[in-house]
């Protein structure tokens, strides 16, 4: 049976706007708001599970919905001044879903034998995250652990920016801390972006199992990644500014060091 909604102002409405404003709301009911036709099906595929899912009537019918869903996933039918009122954007399908948040831990993780991974330390911007986590599904990278995060991994903004790049990298939050010794005992060597660094990015050796550690835009890394990482590295700049935006910076770092492996070739 699928239930209609009418009003902005049903309980379930606006259920789906606090999740969408709050963090806190999405970490106390662990239910995050996904948006979007392509951003679901890579949900699915990830291995979320759907507790909820809305489509508009005005934009999409049930028997177009191409998703699969489980047969306790709930459906709502909801109109087009309901659903303008949750969208982030017009163009997603009419399809908004509601699912349980999977997190992972640094043991979680599944490394090939020659891993590429892209550390993020107190990333503010949920833009700047999802942008990151294009380039990491564009290059394949192993993981992408975001430490000591200034922003919640299923941010809205984060899942959208991405196109739903969320999905489909390892991507967990951790202590840069436990970081640290987590690539120590793996032995893979880490590579600090840093103004101050000297080594040209391009001239540096990242064939073997590598970590690209980037820092925030106003700050850069603290000296706690600077002390505690194999090699810092700079990308060299010719203009009157010295830094590029941060995930303009990684997508350089990262296809150098995919350039280095042949493209995995």
């Amino acid at each position: 049976m699928i239930e209609k909604i009418t009003s902005s102002q049903n309980p379930k409405v606006k259920n789906i706007l606090r999740l969408q404003q709050k963090s806190s709301e999405r970490k106390a009911q662990n239910i995050i708001v996904i948006e979007g036709l392509r951003e679901i099906n890579l949900a699915i595929k990830s291995g979320m599970k759907l507790k909820q899912l809305y489509f508009c009537s005005d934009i999409i019918s049930i028997d177009d919905i191409n998703i699969k869903l489980e047969s306790d996933t709930q459906i709502f039918e909801i109109n087009k001044v309901v659903f303008e009122k949750l969208a982030y954007r017009g163009s997603t399908e009419g399809l908004i879903a509601l699912a349980e948040a999977k997190f992972h831990i640094l043991n979680d993780l599944k490394l090939r034998e020659n891993p590429l991974i892209i550390i993020l330390e107190s990333v503010e911007k949920p833009g700047n995250l999802g942008a990151i986590l294009r380039t990491a599904d564009a290059a394949k990278v192993d993981a992408v652990i975001i430490c000591d995060s200034l922003t919640d991994i299923y941010n809205p903004n984060t899942i959208r920016s991405s196109v739903g790049c969320v999905f489909t990298n390892q991507v967990i939050a951790a202590s840069s801390d436990e970081t640290i010794a987590w690539l120590k005992e793996k032995g893979i060597k880490s590579f600090a972006a840093a103004l101050t660094a000297t080594e040209n990015y391009h001239k540096t050796d990242m064939t073997g199992p590598a970590a690209i550690v980037m820092g925030t835009e106003a700050v850069g890394l603290t000296d706690r990644w600077l002390k505690n990482t194999d090699k810092q590295i700079i990308i060299p700049m010719s203009g009157e500014i010295d830094s590029l935006n941060v995930s303009a910076s990684t997508a350089i770092l990262v296809f150098e060091a995919m350039r280095q492996r042949n493209f995995y070739k």
